[in-house]
């Protein structure tokens, strides 16, 4: 019976609000994908493009947008014919360096290419 049961509080618990940020943020597709790309050097949009199979223009530039919004990312455009837009990471955007670095060596050892855990680690 359901009455039956102790209610255990720690269940109960709200996700962190500084956890919830991150992942609204990071979380979006292709969100992380910008900022791992940027983690390397400063890029132009086609270069991100390139960098990044599969996301079309739009979606780029949306995301571009929020980072850039957020303050991850920062927005240079260089005058002159012709006029070039390059984006770069924040001081805020390269912090995040670690913490992806650390995310690459879970993926490379808990989530293999074929997107399956390891049955050494499904213990």
């Amino acid at each position: 019976m359901a009455a039956d049961r102790i209610h255990d509080e720690a269940a109960c618990t709200k996700v962190d609000d500084d956890m919830t940020r991150v992942f609204t943020l990071l979380g979006k597709r292709w969100s992380g994908l910008v900022v791992a790309v940027l983690m390397r050097q400063p890029a132009h949009f086609a270069d991100l493009r390139r960098a990044i199979p599969g996301i079309s223009e739009r979606m780029l530039s949306d995301r571009l947008a929020e980072l850039v919004g957020v303050g991850l990312v920062v927005r240079q455009v260089a005058e002159g014919p012709p006029l070039r837009v390059s984006y770069r990471l924040s001081e805020a955007g390269s912090a995040l360096g670690p913490a992806l670095g650390e995310l690459r060596r879970w993926a490379e050892r808990y989530l293999p290419e074929d997107g399956q855990c390891p049955e050494e680690f499904r213990k």
